[in-house]
């Protein structure tokens, strides 16, 4: 069984408008999971929808709560990309648990979006990965102690 939780970011950014006004809507992942046919057992728990840049030590202590106690090990969350490696660092205080972050760089509601491979890599990597806290994005798995966002490139690092 693995636990998703959503959070917002832009992954589930939904509205646009000329002044470049995106909104979080629904969780993205619940219809892409229907569509794709995915055979593993999951529950889907939205704990909040806002911006990443929003996110406060409040936010984080909510997800933390909503995980120490789960009876289920394997946890995914989407998040937005600002602060996802602050919200990964916050959670290596749980062990006992593979907890994978994903994002998108991009509204998953458009077409050259980075979500669905995303979501796609994550899910996996949760289902493979030992016990530990991982961001997952751009294809890699990374320790969020030795990532970093390039906003220039607009993907995901090691800082080794």
């Amino acid at each position: 069984m693995i636990e998703i939780i959503t959070t917002g970011g832009t992954i589930d950014k939904i509205y646009y408008d000329n002044k470049n006004d995106y909104q979080v809507g629904d969780p993205f992942i619940v219809d892409l999971l229907k569509k794709m046919n995915f055979s593993v057992d999951y529950s889907v728990n939205s704990l909040m929808r806002i911006d990443s840049l929003d996110m406060t030590i409040r936010e984080r202590n909510q997800i933390y709560e909503h995980i120490k106690d789960l009876a289920t090990e394997k946890i995914l969350i989407t998040h937005g990309t600002d602060t996802i490696i602050d919200t990964a660092l916050y959670l290596k205080k749980i062990k006992n648990k593979t907890i994978v972050l994903t994002g998108s760089l991009k509204p998953a509601l458009f077409i050259d979006n980075d979500a669905t491979f995303n979501i796609g890599c994550a899910l996996t990597a949760v289902q493979t990965l030992e016990k530990g806290i991982y961001i997952v994005m751009n294809g890699r798995i990374f320790n969020p102690e030795k990532v970093t966002k390039n906003i220039e490139k607009n993907i995901f690092e090691s800082k080794d």
